[in-house]
């Protein structure tokens, strides 16, 4: 081993030729492990991406987490009781009212009184759809959009030339069954009686004669003074005498004593389905002219004249307008099936409309629907409006209007007009 001189203020070290062949080896080894530069720069960049996904990954999730929980806590808030805010809306009301408001309107309930609020839609009570009973073409129409009928008006006529021949027809035979029942009834007249009953004894006479020449021919044939032939003849006239004289006498009897009950009975039918077809045509002919069956008012068309009418097919029209009573009107609500419990039968509300927001109508829950609607989570509410009076029908409240409903606390009176 040999030692070399170190410079001054360093260590001397020593040199070993073993170990440096060793240290070589272990050089060279650690070299031929590493990777080339091309595969570590790749690697690299790769490990670059990865991070960038990583981290753009968590920044979406974070932000899909403060997304819906914000939609919850607004959905919340819309669900939640009406608290100072609806107070403050109703301070502001009141001062708007106070500055120039409309007379008419109403105050709105405070917020200690409200149970729940929600936006619906305003429906008819009962909404008709007018249809014709039967088919054919109109020939008359006297409807219009927003027109107000009252029950009973005519409303259209259908064409009547076919259904008026029907009924003629249907008259007719009406009148032919009861004169063959009433000659059933009544028997045969006198003069028919007295001619039977001579057809009857006329062939009695004819019969008695044949037989008595019968006899006669009988003993001439034993004594050989007439041929065979001339008394066969002689019997074969007989005998259809005598049948004869049999039918004139059941003939006379039938004349005298009338028909029988089966036939009697069998006229009966004859003329009660003759009656009943007649009663058919006349109601068809008279539901050719189409009217109104409650007082409403005309909330659409559907035909006009010269269309042709037919409720029962696919084709043409098949019914003439819709109708409905703008004096009966309710809001159709959706409530929430956590919040259902709030609400209850007769419970008293208050009515408010987008077009008219300075007026405030009454009305009361007529009814809760028996089931709900699992796609939606909620309960449809039936509220019936209860202020509208006769002037204002169709004027400030109208079907398929949206309307926002504040359901009072129990034993809280309506802030109405």
């Amino acid at each position: 081993m040999q030692v070399t001189d170190a410079p001054e203020g360093r260590v001397p070290t020593r040199t070993d030729p073993a170990h440096d062949a060793t240290s070589a080896t272990l050089s060279d080894r650690v070299r031929s492990l590493r990777l080339a530069p091309d595969v570590t720069a790749d690697r690299s960049r790769q490990r670059w991406w990865i991070g960038l996904g990583l981290v753009l990954l968590l920044v979406g999730i974070v932000g899909g987490w403060l997304a819906l929980r914000r939609g919850n806590s607004e959905a919340n808030a819309s669900s939640e009781k009406p608290s100072s805010g609806v107070a403050a809306s109703s301070k502001a009301d009141g001062a708007n009212r106070g500055a120039g408001g409309k007379s008419g309107s109403a105050p709105v309930a405070p917020s200690g009184t409200i149970a729940n609020q929600a936006k619906g839609y305003i429906v008819p009570a009962r909404q008709i759809l007018i249809s014709p009973q039967v088919s054919g073409r109109i020939v008359e129409l006297r409807i219009l959009e927003g027109q107000r009928v009252n029950e009973g008006d005519v409303l259209a006529r259908i064409e009547d030339t076919e259904y008026r021949a029907d009924r003629d027809r249907a008259k007719a035979m009406v009148d032919i069954a009861k004169w063959t029942l009433t000659e059933i009834e009544n028997g045969s007249r006198e003069e028919e009686k007295r001619q039977a009953y001579a057809d009857w004894k006329e062939a009695e006479i004819q019969r008695d004669y044949w037989r008595t020449l019968v006899d006669r021919y009988q003993k001439l044939l034993q004594t050989k003074t007439i041929p065979q032939e001339q008394y066969d003849d002689a019997i074969t006239r007989f005998t259809a005498a005598e049948q004869r004289a049999r039918r004139l006498e059941n003939a006379w009897y039938l004349v005298r004593d009338g028909a029988r009950d089966e036939r009697r009975r069998m006229a009966a039918a004859d003329l009660a389905r003759a009656e009943a077809e007649l009663e058919k045509a006349e109601w068809r002919l008279a539901n050719c002219v189409i009217r109104a069956p409650v007082t409403g008012t005309i909330l659409r068309k559907n035909a006009e004249k010269g269309n042709l009418v037919n409720p029962i097919a696919m084709q043409g029209s098949y019914s003439l307008c819709e109708m409905a009573d703008l004096s009966d009107l309710e809001v159709d609500v959706s409530i929430q099936e956590r919040d259902i419990a709030e609400v209850f039968l007769n419970q008293k509300c208050q009515i408010k409309t987008e077009s008219w927001p300075d007026r405030t109508d009454e009305g009361y829950v007529s009814r809760l629907m028996p089931i709900a609607d699992r796609a939606k989570g909620v309960v449809s509410v039936r509220v019936k409006i209860t202020s509208i009076k006769q002037e204002e029908e169709g004027v400030y409240l109208k079907p398929e209007m949206t309307a926002l409903v504040t359901f009072l606390k129990k034993d809280q009176p309506p802030q109405g007009h």
